[in-house]
């Protein structure tokens, strides 16, 4: 081994010998110069102490050095006669009660064993030794000692740590040389200390063993990997599916040939041919005479009336009065629109009552209220007031306690429950119908998303209770509000066209007598069942239309006493449906078109049309269903195959509930197919 030398401006010159030339030996040696000194080593969690070991240096090795600093004590451990040491401070010996003969540290590295390979090991340690108290004295001038061979530690092996900037307290550091001056150096820069260069042989088998290859396994898994996201990725984009919307070339729907090239389009929306041939009363009576004689029909009364002409087309014993069933809220929905101005919305108001800290919740006739949370709209009654933002307006304009929440519900008389009526259609849980009030939210029932949901058994207390709760109140029964009471918060319904078009689509019972008591209330007479009746004949009559045989009390059809002729729920469809500027009522009457549900699309007519003889109808056929026990009906409009627009009210009366509505399905579905010359 290469000789290594202090050079001359290097200061202090360390000595060049390793012999202990004191009369006494260290602590624990027993006379052997191979006896290692373990530091004890402080700044561990609990006050523990680690013990570095101090490798002993040989002239083959290097030149000395004395790796031993102070760090300053734990705060918690107590001060004793013994130094603290340290791998990384300078130390000054703490000199003991009684003078002791001078000491020399012995340390000396092991051997490597082949030349070519330096042994790593001299930085490990393993399980640490006893600490020995004792004190490092300067060496004496340096001597030529016999040589030995090293002995390696007994301690299992242990990797060495990367080297850091600053060691942590808990590992072995690499040694330091000090200067007098306190400057540091790392052992890199530690003249006269041979450093080992890294390994160039493959370790030995033990330790090639117990070492672990993390890059070969790394990379194995890296690989295994991305093989299985490449088969995913593969098998995916084999899927019809996913080779579709990703536009791969295998694609089933991928272009077979070249694209296209862009060309203009200029969208106009037609309305009905009115100029062209129409169907003739035979071709009609040809296609329909299957369809109209089927025997699930039961007794059958019916028109079809061309809308562009006004011509009767088809016609069987459509002037004979049958059950409407819900086919009624045609009739009241026209008299509406017919006597009221389209835009006209129903208030809710709540005002100062007649004690303080009361206020009062006046019913103005609007069963849309909703109780869902402002911002939510609701699934029913798109563009319902909110009972929010009712307490809202009242929270702000009162600025204080409000301890009572009254009831006025005077707007509305007579019974809540119509005549013919079937008393389970208004009894609490039911899903038809709730009892006739002027005020109450989503129209009675428990979930006012689910149209189909339990009515509760008095709607308008229940709203009153759940207002009251919002303010922090107590409700307090019915009474009539102060005449020119203080207004304190206000909502108002959607416009009469909208209210009309949910009606219309849900075929809701509640809305429809509403309906028709703000009907009465228009014409002046009494808000009542009776009088909501007499104002949508009298409305109707004042129209010009033939009202002979109609005989209502309801505006729902829940009634089984009402009696309409189809020619009359015809030709007021066919006024709605006339073309522009034929007859004055027509402006009037086109939002009832609007209203009717879609075949296969929405409302009472979602969930039909889905048989394959009735199927041609879907999106062509747009009605107004009725249904009671032993009765059918649907009345409407839909387009033939030549454009041209039809009209049809259907009545079957002794047929099966689900039979009777397949029936007529197939019936409106034969007049979309036919161009029936």
């Amino acid at each position: 081994m290469k000789e290594c030398c202090v050079p001359e401006n290097d200061v202090p010159m360390w000595p060049s010998d390793d012999k202990d030339t004191s009369s006494t030996e260290p602590k624990g040696t027993k006379g052997e110069s191979e006896a290692t000194v373990w530091l004890p080593m402080t700044g561990l969690a609990n006050g523990k102490t680690e013990e570095l070991a101090v490798p002993k240096v040989t002239p083959e090795s290097g030149s000395w050095f004395q790796p031993v600093v102070e760090v300053e004590e734990e705060p918690d451990v107590p001060e004793t006669p013994t130094p603290q040491w340290s791998a990384f401070e300078p130390v000054t010996p703490v000199e003991p009660e009684e003078p002791e003969a001078p000491k020399t540290v012995f340390v000396q590295p092991v051997q490597p064993q082949q030349t070519d390979k330096p042994d790593w090991e001299q930085f490990d340690r393993g399980a640490a030794t006893p600490t020995r108290d004792h004190e490092l004295a300067r060496p004496e001038p340096r001597q030529e000692p016999p040589q030995r061979q090293p002995r390696r530690p007994e301690p299992s092996r242990v990797e060495p740590p990367s080297p850091a900037p600053v060691p942590s307290a808990t590992m072995h550091a690499r040694p330091v040389r000090i200067e007098p001056a306190e400057e540091r150096f790392d052992s890199e820069a530690t003249v006269g200390i041979q450093q080992p260069e890294p390994p160039t042989q493959e370790p030995p088998a033990a330790e090639a063993e117990s070492a672990p290859k993390p890059k070969r396994k790394a990379l194995l898994i890296t690989t295994l990997v991305v093989v299985l996201l490449l088969a995913g990725m593969g098998g995916a984009a084999a899927m019809p599916k996913v080779s579709n919307r990703l536009g791969l070339p295998w694609a089933p729907n991928a272009p077979k040939g070249e694209i296209p090239k862009p060309a203009g389009v200029t969208r106009v929306l037609h309305g009905p041919d009115i100029n062209g041939a129409g169907p003739t009363k035979d071709g009609l009576a040809a296609a329909l005479a299957g369809p109209a004689g089927a025997p699930d029909l039961g007794t059958l009364t019916g028109t079809v009336v061309d809308a562009a002409t006004g011509e009767v087309l088809w016609d069987k014993n459509s002037g004979t009065p049958l059950t409407p069933a819900s086919t009624t809220k045609i009739l009241v929905v026209a008299a509406a629109l017919l006597s009221m101005e389209h835009g006209t919305q129903f208030s809710t108001k709540i005002v100062q009552g007649a004690e303080p800290g009361t206020v009062v919740l006046v019913a103005g006739g609007d069963p849309s209220l909703t109780a869902l949370p402002l911002g939510t709209d609701s699934p029913l009654y798109p563009g319902a007031a909110h009972v929010d933002d009712l307490v809202a307006q009242v929270k702000k304009a009162v600025g204080g306690k409000i301890s009572k929440v009254q009831l006025d519900i005077s707007l509305f008389k007579g019974p809540t429950a119509a005549k013919g009526w079937d008393p389970e259609d208004t009894a609490a849980g039911n899903t038809y119908m709730a009892p006739v009030l002027p005020v109450m939210a989503d129209g009675g029932r428990t979930d006012p998303k689910n149209d189909h949901s339990p009515r509760v058994a008095n709607p308008a207390a229940a709203l009153t209770q759940k207002i009251a709760g919002k303010l922090e109140a107590q409700a307090g029964g019915t009474t009539t509000a102060p005449k020119d009471a203080k207004v304190l918060g206000e909502v108002k319904s959607q416009p009469l066209t909208e209210f009309a078009n949910s009606l219309l689509q849900l075929s809701d019972n509640l809305m429809a007598d509403v309906l028709a008591r703000q009907l009465a209330l228009a014409k002046g007479v009494e808000p009542s069942f009776t009088g909501g009746a007499a104002a949508t004949m009298d409305v109707l009559k004042q129209a010009g239309f033939d009202l002979a045989g109609v005989q209502i009390n309801d505006g729902s059809g829940l009634s089984g006493q009402n009696k309409i002729p189809a020619k009359v729920l015809s030709e007021i469809l066919a006024v709605a449906a006339a073309p522009d500027g034929k007859d004055p009522r027509t402006p009037k009457l086109r939002p009832l078109l609007a209203g009717l549900p879609v075949a296969g699309g929405s409302g009472t007519l979602e969930k039909r049309y889905g048989d394959p003889a009735s199927s041609a109808g879907r999106g062509w056929v747009r009605g107004k269903t009725g249904t009671l026990s032993g009765v059918n009906t649907l009345a409407g409009v839909v387009l033939d195959t030549d454009g041209r627009m039809l009209v049809f009210a259907l009545m079957s009366s002794g047929s099966d509930q689900n039979k009777g509505r397949a029936a007529l399905d197939v019936v409106a579905a034969t007049l979309h197919k036919c161009g029936c010359r």
